[in-house]
């Protein structure tokens, strides 16, 4: 193996609670990776941005007792680590999360494969890195997309970006997640109708909004909900629960 298909820049692996999207409420094991191609203004773990010389690695299920390893780590420790885990407690699923994992997809492709025969694999991504996810789209089992707002990540509109990566999704389960805010206009919403209602047939989306500076009011929340489910067939909205029951 090459070094960067044999070793991974990883934060943290953890048993805990899913506490967004469709699946919430489910036990997963998560593997946190190192480093994003994004800056959004509403990212909750702006410390995964740059790599640490340490990797968590929790010692029991549940606990938040946690070993330190060095960083990059190697495939062989990690999938020691996440099937110990997983074997501990029942889980639903491996959550590969970030930052944004498909950044590390040659490491990924070579992988995931010792994770066969466990729980599925379960991916969260920013949905901007098409070419990344082909790499690996045959060993995901779910993937759960989001589509970035300008509204909401101070950034400019991945529109194209988005599209492409939904279709590649779409080869296996996906769903869309749309974080939003009280000054999110209709017109971003719409973008992201008009995306989704490209694939058949159309994914759920998840409208998750923002908690804080920026939260939309129970008015807009219904006002959303309205105007994406005349046009698409399943709309939800889904706040981020794991932080009201305290789990990472």
């Amino acid at each position: 193996m090459q070094a960067d298909q044999a070793r991974a820049n990883v934060c943290e692996v953890f048993s805990s609670i899913q506490g967004e999207g469709v699946y919430v409420g489910r036990r997963q094991v998560f593997v946190r990776f190192y480093g994003c191609n994004l800056k959004c203004r509403f990212c909750d773990t702006p410390r995964t941005r740059t790599p640490d010389g340490r990797c968590g690695i929790e010692t029991q299920p549940g606990t938040g007792n946690f070993a330190a390893f060095e960083n990059p780590i190697d495939a062989e420790r990690l999938t020691e680590s996440v099937t110990s885990l997983a074997k501990r407690a029942r889980h639903h699923s491996i959550s590969l999360t970030g930052g944004e994992p498909l950044l590390h997809a040659d490491f990924l492709r070579h992988w995931l494969p010792a994770l066969l025969g466990g729980p599925g694999v379960y991916l969260e991504t920013n949905g901007t890195l098409p070419d990344a996810l082909e790499k690996i789209i045959d060993l995901i089992d779910v993937t759960a997309m989001d589509i970035k707002l300008p509204s909401a990540t101070g950034m400019g509109p991945l529109w194209d970006e988005h599209a492409c990566f939904l279709r590649v999704a779409a080869m296996r389960e996906v769903f869309v997640k749309v974080v939003f805010t009280e000054g999110t206009p209709d017109a971003e919403l719409e973008e992201v109708v008009r995306i989704v209602s490209e694939v058949s047939p159309p994914p759920a989306v998840v409208l998750q909004p923002v908690t804080g500076a920026g939260a939309p009011s129970p008015e807009r929340i219904l006002s959303c909900h309205a105007l994406m489910s005349k046009a698409l067939p399943e709309v939800l909205v889904i706040p981020q629960t794991h932080k009201i029951i305290g789990c990472a």
